[in-house]
């Protein structure tokens, strides 16, 4: 492990532009926290950080001027490896002919990812094993995600509605990651190489070992992020505990509430429904074919011949809680959750996933709901 300051870590990010990749990274725009290309240290959110709760998001500024002192914003990483919009396929009449072109072709710049949290490393891994390891990868996916470059930074500020000690996705990362930022104070980062690519990158780049008092205060700032988390879940037991309480009552107090705006699944860093939609231009003379981001709460979403099979937000709502805390497990083997707490933060009527997961067990049904 090895010490650098805040002109180097500047270093750092000049290089990455230098060899070629498009560096994004967190940003302040529009009074958030947000994802979007850096050209240097100095577009990072210096002096700021994020209060988060229940259906709550604000920017405060620091005494100090920390440059990863937030927890997590509205944006996702997914967007530029799952884009929300991807055309599949083009048409175009012409002379009476037909000409089919493919999809779109994924960015020829190759991305560098700078400042991504651990909970955020264990969403990618999420979506590597579903868009790539199985029977067919995606082309635009696999294509981003070979050239990606990553500079994790280490979660040692969790916010308000953070739980991903709880999920076991931080705040530490121990691996995904080509290198690991830890901020410590007075301008000071550690940082550890985890790739042979990283190591590459650290053999040009001036630097310190790291003094024993360094790693020291690195474990002591992990430690105390772990128990400051702003929400805990208790995982022992929940895949089982929901599929017994499927018809439990308390569905029925999330239907009331929940507005299926479907908020909590496009900032979630995991979600991956889409759907496919074909649109003509008014000459109907080019077609195309295009993949966007769905939901499972909308009403569509579970639409087949004769009705969808979830009319009702209750039943939407526990298939959405359900997937991610159980039936996921079956699936991919780890919980659909990384502990990040956007669901909770940007719920506009303050649905905690958490405390559902707490409530829903302790009660005892008294009823058997047959809407769905």
């Amino acid at each position: 492990m090895i010490k650098i300051d805040l002109q180097v870590l500047g270093t750092l990010v000049s290089l990455l532009r230098k060899d070629g990749f498009r560096v994004l990274g967190p940003t302040v725009r529009d009074h958030a926290i947000v994802y979007d290309e850096i050209r240097s240290y100095e577009d990072l959110p210096i002096g700021w950080t994020d209060e988060q709760n229940n259906a709550s998001y604000k920017l405060v500024p620091t005494e100090g001027k920390s440059l990863f002192a937030y927890a997590v914003g509205p944006h996702s990483w997914k967007q530029f490896l799952f884009p929300p919009e991807s055309p599949l396929v083009r048409s175009r009449r012409t002379n009476g002919s037909m000409e089919l072109s493919g999809a779109q072709q994924a960015p020829h710049v190759p991305l560098a990812f700078f400042g991504v949290r651990p909970c955020e490393l264990h969403a990618i891994a999420i979506h590597d094993r579903v868009f790539l390891e199985g029977p067919f990868a995606d082309p635009w996916y696999k294509s981003v995600r070979e050239k990606l470059f990553i500079v994790a930074a280490q979660c040692t500020h969790p916010g308000g509605t953070c739980f991903c000690a709880s999920m076991k996705t931080g705040p530490r990362a121990t691996q995904g990651f080509d290198l690991a930022v830890t901020e410590l104070p007075k301008g000071l980062f550690l940082v550890e190489a985890g790739s042979q690519r990283g190591s590459e990158m650290l053999i040009r780049i001036p630097w310190h070992p790291a003094e024993p008092e360094d790693v020291s205060e690195a474990e002591r700032l992990f430690s105390a992020a772990a128990t400051s988390m702003g929400r805990v879940l208790e995982t022992d037991g929940l895949q089982q505990r929901l599929y017994a309480n499927l018809s439990h009552p308390r569905w029925d107090a999330i239907g009331h509430r929940c507005l299926s705006c479907a908020n909590c699944t496009m900032v979630c860093p995991t979600c991956f429904c889409s759907t496919v939609t074909d649109g003509t231009d008014l000459g109907n003379t080019d077609a195309q074919r295009t993949r966007l981001w769905d939901s499972c709460f909308t009403a569509d979403f579970s639409y087949i011949h004769g009705g969808s099979v979830r009319p009702s937000i209750r039943s939407r709502y526990r298939q959405w809680m359900t997937h991610k805390l159980a039936t996921w497990v079956d699936q991919f083997g780890t919980f659909g959750c990384v502990g990040c707490g956007r669901c909770i933060t940007w719920c506009p009527v303050g649905i905690d996933i958490t405390e559902e997961a707490r409530l829903i067990p302790e009660q005892t049904p008294e009823a058997q709901p047959t809407s769905q």
